[in-house]
């Protein structure tokens, strides 16, 4: 068995650099990952490209022509001991997600619930009560992979994936639950969908939803849907962002 100790630096080609926290789905290394994101974006180094969080890791990006790659290694590796465990959350920033469960938009909505044996009622009441943690973006541009779901909507993966899911597909996939950002494959279950663009090239921002927020399905109608998603194809909606304290006690 191969045992890391952890933060730790990685090379990943000459202009990338990866910061490595654990290798597990969790809320306190996702933390971590999300202030070194925070800290790296503050300094604003010279050839700065990006900077993509995962579950675990958060990959830089640089141009090794600019930027002064021994000085960069090296505050990484500051920051990642200056870290801790991630500065606690003070504000928690809320995307509402406007969703149509079930029918032609949630096939899948009645074989989950008889999986588990609810009612598609108590499937959706349960879906969108809990705020769900975006731990990152990936797969396909804005496709987002949401944590804390209520647990007991627990599902397999389908043994056959589709070949194409619509964009707004709102999704189960084992533990997790996510949207499908453009047409694309997949093998979660599809239990509703939004009338948002989660991602639009043709838009500033192109992706609304970012790794750190959080999101709250809303249960909409179909005349509801309809207006969002004419919005949406024009370019002019806007999604609720709702921004919460958060407790400390």
């Amino acid at each position: 068995m191969i045992s890391h100790e952890y933060p730790r630096i990685l090379t990943a080609g000459d202009g990338c650099v990866v910061a490595e926290f654990g290798d597990s789905i969790d809320m306190g290394i996702n933390s971590r990952v999300a202030a070194l994101g925070q800290a790296v974006r503050k300094l604003a180094f010279p050839g700065l490209l990006d900077t993509v969080p995962t579950y675990r890791s958060l990959a830089v990006y640089f141009d090794p022509e600019v930027t002064d790659v021994d000085r960069l290694y090296k505050r990484m590796e500051t920051l990642c001991r200056e870290g801790g465990e991630g500065a606690a959350e003070t504000v928690r920033r809320v995307i509402l997600i406007p969703t149509l469960y079930g029918g032609d938009r949630g096939p899948d909505l009645e074989d989950v619930a008889g999986l588990l044996e609810l009612s598609a009622e108590e499937v959706i009441k349960r879906h969108s009560s809990r705020d769900c943690y975006c731990y990152m973006l990936g797969f396909t541009p804005g496709f987002s992979y949401l944590g804390g779901m209520d647990p007991s909507l627990e599902v397999p993966r389908l043994k056959n994936p589709r070949e194409i899911i619509p964009a707004g597909s709102v999704a189960i996939g084992g533990k997790q639950t996510g949207i499908y950002s453009i047409p694309s494959p997949g093998g979660w279950r599809l239990i509703g969908t939004t009338p948002m663009r989660m991602f639009d090239a043709r838009r500033d921002p192109a992706i609304f939803l970012e790794a750190g927020m959080w999101v709250r399905f809303r249960p909409i109608e179909r005349e509801e849907f309809a207006r969002i998603d004419a919005e949406s194809e024009a370019g002019s909606y806007r999604p609720e962002i709702i921004e919460e304290e958060v407790s400390q006690s």
